[in-house]
């Protein structure tokens, strides 16, 4: 494989861009503690968050196939690999299922409950990209898809699927719906043009008072996650943090600017860094 060609790959992977590794990456990560109770031990983290890169991956590059036509017509993505004729379907296909296989490996070295599993995070995986043709709500099926390590990360450990878990999977859903409705409204224009739908076309001139809704009930969540799971200050002082981030974000759409947009679902990596680290400081240090 020659220089370019790996370069078209690395884009269509999204590697280059690891924003959403981090998206699904740190709710992933704050399951595993919170089943634990602690550090996790090194041997899940490692398959946990190489799980994380290699289905976000192969979800970026199903997402493109499935756009592979429409791609074009879109002002952000119309530079794609697939769109721009750098990368074959077939190959495409051949690097999803790939990614799949090697995805699959990792979820061997669990318990059979979690293989199983990884079924219906498949399907969520797969099924996604195809979902702004038929629905207004594709963010909640990717929300579902990236919440599904949560439970798991729960039985890869052996751990009964508690009232925490099943609060934390539905946090991230929320949460997913928000940043990823900001990220909606970025295309809205295009996107109302060649027929795709989402939340932000949902939503209309109330998107603005919808994100912040369901961004309150993430938050809200969050904390009533803080009380059961008895965390301590650490965790509250990273949730402070998450409203006034929360907060920055609908300052920063209150114009509706494209790129402004784009920023405020940039920012949401850095709630779920905090959140993250508040938790696992929590467990670390006893106040």
């Amino acid at each position: 494989m020659n220089t370019n060609a790996l370069h078209y790959y690395i884009k269509l992977t999204r590697l280059d861009r690891p924003i959403g590794i981090y998206l699904l990456l740190w709710p992933t990560l704050s399951a595993l503690w919170l089943a634990a109770e602690g550090f996790p031990g090194l041997p899940v983290v490692l398959i946990f968050t190489l799980g994380v890169v290699l289905m976000r991956s192969a979800g970026c590059v199903i997402n493109d196939f499935a756009d592979r036509k429409i791609d074009g017509r879109v002002k952000r993505t119309v530079a794609r690999p697939l769109a721009a004729g750098l990368v074959s379907s077939q190959a495409a296909l051949w690097l999803f299922f790939g990614l799949l296989v090697l995805s699959f490996g990792l979820v061997l070295f669990t318990n059979a409950r979690t293989v199983g599993m990884s079924v219906v995070a498949l399907l969520l995986a797969s099924t996604y990209p195809f979902m702004k043709r038929h629905t207004y709500l594709p963010q909640v099926v990717l929300g579902a898809a990236f919440a599904w390590a949560i439970p798991m990360a729960y039985t890869a450990l052996a751990v009964p699927l508690s009232d925490v878990a099943w609060l934390l999977f539905s946090a991230t859903v929320l949460w997913t719906v928000a940043y990823d409705t900001l990220y909606a409204m970025v295309d809205r224009d295009d996107d109302l043009k060649i027929g795709m739908r989402s939340t932000a076309i949902l939503f209309g001139d109330a998107d603005r008072l919808m994100v912040g809704l369901i961004q309150a009930l993430t938050w809200v969540t969050w904390l009533i996650i803080g009380f059961k799971a008895n965390l301590g200050l650490f965790w509250w002082l990273g949730l402070t943090i998450s409203a006034g981030l929360f907060g920055y974000q609908q300052w920063l759409i209150r114009t509706r600017e494209r790129s402004a947009c784009f920023a405020a679902f940039l920012n949401n990596h850095w709630i779920g860094m905090v959140l993250f680290v508040g938790l696992a400081l929590d467990y670390l240090v006893i106040i």
